[in-house]
């Protein structure tokens, strides 16, 4: 008997570990709320290229993608300039997201995988306590296992029970909301200042980005609180004064979009159920950058299904895939949500001190492929740095104060994320998660 599963949404992470289940003989449909050709945004997206080896997919053609430029990052004042230096073989590459999708889908349909285009998912089937299927506007569709690749606001995540310990819905601080834009490129730029990331842009929680590039210039506001298009124009017509790059005719884009920061789900299995991708709260919750992990991810995933030699797909069987996804990626990203929830009780003024003292500096603003971790992050470190960063804090109570909570708050994660049962129990489970979260208060 061949085993079926349904990948709800057509996510990066979904997709792949759809590919990798179907080249082992597993009947496999994707059912995707977008028509056919017509997935993701308007725009580029910027990732490691090692998440294309991670499930066994070659780079796609060099005319496909070309490598992330370097950013300056700015606080709201814009005096002191922090340019990252990242080596060339260590940069991300930078793609259409429509060529992302269809390189991914090119290999799934080789593989097998089936997609089913226009269907809106509305949430699970279950069978007692058991995901047995999905539910869409076209019909309800049964499966043996249900791999939740729907993103962010999943309506299958959110139509978990309590009693599994999946946490249905992000809280405040835990999702960005960004509008963005490509405007025709109204003059040249210097090097230094073709991708600019502006921190609290004008004291707000948020940021601002312009990446001035060949054929135009991107546009992204940020912010932790929901805003609307006219909010969003007031801030380009700000960021014109100082950006001449920023023509006035919007030339695509033009959307808005919602993305993960915060640490990952923290229980990403139950009966029948699996998340990836955003669904699973995969990205890095400084930058919001998560294919690679999506990608990286499916691989965990694949492997986890097909070691499961009772097919039965249940919460104990398929604990393998989040103990694995957490020794591999996740217990790395969790501290970094400890990070972020600094920036977000910064006051502009007190960021523009720690960028001026050199608390943060170009190195700690480098962040490529191999250093979206804490450890490596701080690995690097010289005793010169480390003397800085202490004096520039001792001579400032409040930002030490803040730096020192979140030291407190990070160390709390980081053990609480290691102590992650090993083996499924559920009673078990329900206390650590319980615990796991508290750690991410803001």
């Amino acid at each position: 008997m061949v085993n079926k599963i349904i990948v709800a949404g057509g996510g990066h992470g979904g997709i792949a570990a759809a590919m990798l289940l179907a080249k082992r003989g597993y009947d496999v449909t994707v059912y995707e709320k977008n028509a056919k050709g017509k997935m993701g945004y308007d725009w580029t997206d910027i990732f490691d290229r090692k998440g294309w080896t991670a499930v066994g997919i070659p780079m796609p053609d060099e005319s496909k993608y070309k490598l992330k430029q370097d950013m300056t990052f700015y606080g709201p004042a814009m005096e002191t300039a922090l340019t990252q230096h990242t080596e060339e073989d260590k940069k991300e590459i930078q793609m259409e997201r429509s060529d992302i999708y269809a390189h991914l889908i090119e290999h799934a349909e080789k593989a097998g995988v089936k997609f089913e285009y226009e269907q809106n998912i509305e949430g699970p089937i279950f069978f007692g306590n058991r995901v047995v299927g999905i539910k869409t506007d076209k019909g309800e569709y049964l499966a043996d296992l249900v791999i939740d690749a729907c993103g962010l606001n999943s309506p299958v995540r959110r139509g978990m029970p309590a009693s599994t310990g999946i946490q249905n819905n992000p809280i405040e601080y835990e999702q960005f909301y960004i509008y963005r834009a490509f405007f025709n490129k109204a003059c040249e730029v210097e090097e230094d200042d073709k991708f600019k990331v502006i921190l609290l842009p004008n004291n707000e929680l948020g940021i601002s980005w312009i990446a001035t590039e060949e054929e135009h210039t991107d546009v992204l506001i940020g912010r932790f609180r929901p805003f609307d298009r006219e909010y969003a124009m007031s801030q380009i017509e700000l960021l014109r004064e100082g950006n001449p790059s920023i023509g006035t005719e919007i030339l695509r884009a033009d959307d808005f979009a919602n993305i993960p920061v915060r640490q990952p789900l923290g229980v990403l299995v139950a009966d029948g159920y699996a998340a990836i991708g955003d669904s699973g709260f995969m990205t890095v919750p400084v930058i919001g950058s998560g294919i690679a992990n999506s990608l990286k991810a499916a691989k965990i995933l694949a492997d986890a299904i097909s070691s499961d030699c009772t097919a039965s797909y249940s919460a104990e069987t398929l604990w393998t895939y989040q103990k694995n996804f957490y020794k591999e990626i996740g217990a790395a990203l969790a501290p970094l949500a400890c990070v972020k929830l600094l920036l977000t009780r910064l006051q502009g003024p007190e960021l523009d001190y720690i960028f001026a003292k050199g608390i943060l500096n170009a190195d700690d603003m480098t962040i490529d492929a191999d250093s979206t971790s804490l450890g490596a992050m701080l690995g690097g470190m010289s005793m010169d740095d480390i003397k800085t960063k202490l004096n520039g804090l001792i001579n400032n109570k409040v930002v030490l104060g803040k730096v020192v909570k979140m030291g407190l708050q990070l160390a709390r994660a980081t053990a609480v994320t290691a102590a992650m049962p090993t083996t499924y129990n559920r009673k078990t489970i329900l206390r650590w998660v319980d615990e796991y979260n508290a750690c991410f208060k803001h």
